[in-house]
């Protein structure tokens, strides 16, 4: 916003020189991005790269917490709006995940949807994200009859705004560089627990539970067996 005289102005003059002519229709000016509640800038040196943070944090992630608010507000990239996106992300590849065994229908139409509308208006994302979180939370709910029309509907939006690209368990079994154990010593103290709970031996298997909990991994029982999911 602060550049549009005459840094951003320049840039288009340069472009259509090169390009010799227009070569986009819409020229977008995003609002301030602050760093920890401090605008961040060159100069402050409080600027973060892409490529460190993608060691730490998904890049769906990343991308989440940018739409997150609209392009014309102002938005505080902090580890708390971190944590906030990935928590919305595990929200929505939760109700994926529960509808696994769902087939979709192979095209959906979204012209009609709030979603849709959301995005057309001015590009309004945080309003795009809560039809996309309505979405599932209805897939939630939903009989059987109603889970395949949901599902495609619920992908076909999130394809727009780039998310819900992976598998929902492998989602939350993905590794970083922060974890405090990797993927085959959970499942290999899963095993173990399994084999606990198998002799009676309950007070083990709580153990091993809380050992797990303690390094940041979830884990879900049900009749199918036990998943498991990293906290954050």
């Amino acid at each position: 916003r602060d550049l549009i005289f005459p840094h951003h102005e320049n840039e288009i003059a340069q472009s259509q020189c090169a390009h010799g002519g227009d070569y986009v229709r819409y020229w977008m000016h995003n609002a301030y991005l602050d760093i920890d509640g401090e605008k961040m800038s060159k100069s402050l040196g409080n600027f973060r790269m892409v490529r460190d943070l993608l060691t730490r944090f998904h890049g769906e992630v990343l991308r989440f917490a940018l739409l997150s608010a609209h392009y014309r507000s102002p938005l505080n990239f902090s580890a708390e709006l971190l944590a906030q996106a990935r928590a919305a992300l595990d929200s929505l590849y939760g109700a994926l995940r529960d509808a696994e065994d769902v087939a979709v229908d192979a095209e959906v139409l979204l012209e009609g949807e709030a979603f849709y509308a959301a995005l057309n208006d001015d590009l309004n994302t945080p309003v795009a994200i809560a039809e996309l979180h309505a979405l599932a939370k209805a897939l939630n709910k939903a009989g059987d009859a109603d889970k395949a029309a949901l599902k495609a509907r619920m992908l076909a939006a999130a394809d727009l705004l780039g998310i819900l690209q992976e598998d929902p368990e492998s989602w939350f079994q993905q590794s970083s560089a922060d974890d405090a154990i990797a993927a085959e010593d959970i499942e290999a103290a899963i095993a173990e627990r399994q084999r606990a709970k198998a002799e009676k031996n309950f007070a083990r298997a709580d153990e091993l539970r809380d050992y797990l909990q303690e390094r940041g991994v979830i884990l879900e029982d049900s009749r199918e067996g036990t998943s498991w999911r990293r906290s954050q």
